[in-house]
C-alpha cells in the first residue's frame, strides 16, 4: 500500500487555489492514501470560523476531494472547517472514489480554536478502505494517548493526522510514541508558512512524517518547504501487536485496573 503526505502553505481564504495546488502536488505520484494538513483549503487563522466553513459532504471542498480521489483512484484524508447544525467544527474527512468514507470532528481544541469551534461530538472514526483500516486525528489530538488508543482498539492499521503545528518537534515525537504504543502506522501532514490575520503571528513548522509501528521514521519533510512524499508500507505489520513471543501489547492490557484508577 502506498501512503503519502502533502506539506504546503495554504493561502488564507483562497479555497479554489489551495485545492488546485494540492491536485498539482499529488499529480506526479500514485498513492493509495494521501494525507493533507488541517484546514488545508481555507488556512488557519480565522477571525470567525463561520466565514469559510462548509457542510460535509455537500460543500465544495469535500466535493473536490471526492473528484480528485476518483481521478487518482485513491483515498484522501484532509482537515476542513465543517458547518453543521448551527455549529462550526474543526473537522477531518476521509474520502474515496465513491464519496465520503468517514468524518471526524476534533475533540481536543488548541488555544484560540476554543473561541472559534465547537468541540467534536462524533466518535473517533476508523474506516476500512480495503488495503487498510484508517483512523483520523487532528493536530492537538496527538498529545492525548487515549485518542490514538481508541482508534487502535477499533482495528486501525494507520492513523491519518492532518495538522497545523506551531510547536517545533513536539508532535513528531508524540506521534512516534503513538505509533509504538499502539503498533500502528502514523502519517502526520503539517503545513508551512505563517499567518498573522488577527494580530498574532503564527509560524507553522512543517516536518511532516510517516512512522512505522516500531517508531521508525520512514519519511520526513523539511521545516520550511513544500514537500510531497509517498512510500510503500505493509499494513500487516500493524496487525501484529507482539513485542516478544510472550508479550502482546493489547492482550497484556489490564483495563480493570485502569478503570479503578480513573474512578
Amino acid at each position: 500500500m502506498r501512503v503519502g503526505y502533502v506539506q504546503f502553505a495554504p493561502e488564507f481564504g483562497e479555497v479554489e487555489r489551495n485545492l488546485e495546488r494540492v491536485a498539482e502536488l499529488i499529480s506526479p505520484d500514485q498513492g493509495d492514501l494521501w494525507v493533507l494538513p488541517e484546514l488545508f483549503a481555507t488556512g488557519y487563522q480565522f477571525a470567525s470560523a463561520q466565514e469559510l466553513a462548509e457542510p460535509v459532504p455537500e460543500g465544495p471542498t469535500t466535493a473536490r476531494l471526492i473528484a480528485l480521489a476518483h481521478e487518482k483512484s485513491c483515498h484522501i484524508a484532509a482537515g476542513l472547517a465543517e458547518k453543521a447544525d448551527g455549529h462550526v467544527y474543526n473537522a477531518a474527512v476521509l474520502v474515496g472514489p465513491s464519496g465520503l468514507v468517514a468524518r471526524y470532528r476534533k475533540v481536543h481544541l488548541f488555544y484560540k480554536e476554543k473561541h472559534l469551534f465547537a468541540p467534536g461530538d462524533l466518535p473517533f472514526a476508523v474506516a476500512d478502505i480495503g488495503k487498510a483500516k484508517v483512523g483520523l486525528l487532528v493536530c492537538y489530538d496527538h498529545l492525548f494517548p487515549e485518542a490514538a488508543r481508541a482508534l487502535a482498539l477499533q482495528g486501525a492499521d494507520l492513523i491519518a493526522h492532518p495538522a497545523n503545528l506551531v510547536m517545533p518537534g513536539l508532535a513528531q515525537l508524540t506521534m512516534r510514541v503513538r505509533a509504538m504504543e499502539n503498533r500502528v502506522f502514523t502519517v502526520t501532514a503539517n503545513r508551512i508558512g505563517s499567518e498573522a490575520r488577527t494580530g498574532e503571528m503564527l509560524r507553522f513548522t512543517g516536518l511532516s512524517q510517516i512512522v512505522a509501528p516500531n517508531g521508525d521514521v520512514l519519511a520526513h519533510a523539511p521545516p520550511d518547504a513544500e514537500d510531497v512524499r509517498v512510500i510503500e508500507i505493509d499494513p500487516a505489520q500493524a496487525r501484529d501487536k507482539h513485542l516478544t513471543q510472550l508479550n502482546d501489547l493489547f492482550a497484556d492490557r489490564r483495563p480493570d485496573f485502569y478503570r479503578r484508577l480513573l474512578g
